[in-house]
């Protein structure tokens, strides 16, 4: 996978990071990204993964933008309201970086779907609203083998997970069951740009092969005290969705 002059040029700052470099660029511009719901979390995710120069980004929601929106969602605008949310990001994808290719979807993700969904790309990053699709995620992405990247967000709170099928806990080993969902769930304006923010690090660092993922802890935000917290996690025996994948089933020969 070549790089322009103009490619070159545009992420000559990230090129410079050590163990990063040219070859970093072009595994990301050989990597596909599947972004699930296009809310607070999944606009910055987008608008950061195309910045980061991302091959191609998969961008999947169902519903239209709303003026309550606003506030979070920043990839949508006044004069997108009614407009789908997938048209909407996709718009301004193209703007800020047209070497991406983005495929939109406007669809729900359910059981039917989503294992052609995940099979598709490298790597799923959650920008969901809710635990039911964030668990149809996670088992399938266990299930092929894919990085799962798991944040949510919660008034000034967030929490960040990194799933490694084979190499650690699962979504479902951390959280077991679903959690009460509320019907409008209270966020501050900047609290999914945070997660967002952290998410596309998670994605970058696993193509390229920086650093260490988050896959043995989940971290914790605390906007309020401005703090950040770990809780160390590991592969439950009794998981529903992992126990029953070993280790070997992701070696690749």
């Amino acid at each position: 996978m070549q790089l322009s002059l103009e490619e070159l040029e545009r992420y000559d700052r990230q090129i410079r990071i050590p163990d990063f470099g040219v070859d970093g660029q072009r595994k990301l511009k050989s990597s596909t990204a599947l972004v699930a719901g296009l809310g607070g979390l999944g606009c910055p995710v987008s608008m950061y993964l195309a910045a980061s120069g991302i091959g191609k980004l998969v961008i999947v929601d169902k519903e239209r933008v709303e003026l309550s929106n606003l506030n979070r969602q920043i990839l949508h605008w006044p004069s997108d309201i009614g407009k789908l949310k997938v048209e909407s990001v996709a718009e301004k994808i193209a703007m800020l970086n047209p070497n991406v290719s983005v495929e939109p979807l406007a669809l729900e993700i359910n059981e039917d779907n989503v294992e052609n969904l995940v099979k598709r790309v490298d790597v799923v990053v959650d920008g969901m609203d809710n635990y039911k699709t964030r668990f149809l995620l996670n088992a399938s992405c266990v299930s092929q083998g894919k990085p799962f990247v798991h944040a949510a967000v919660h008034g000034l709170e967030g929490q960040l997970l990194t799933v490694l099928p084979g190499k650690g806990p699962c979504l479902r080993c951390v959280i077991p069951s679903e959690p009460p969902q509320e019907a409008l769930v209270p966020v501050l304006s900047v609290t999914p740009g945070v997660m967002a923010a952290l998410e596309v690090m998670e994605v970058v660092k696993l193509i390229v092969g920086l650093g260490k993922p988050c896959s043995d802890r989940l971290l914790i935000f605390d906007g309020y005290e401005m703090k950040f917290h770990e809780i160390k996690v590991e592969p439950s025996p009794n998981c529903p969705v992992c126990s029953k994948f070993t280790r070997s089933k992701y070696v690749k020969t």
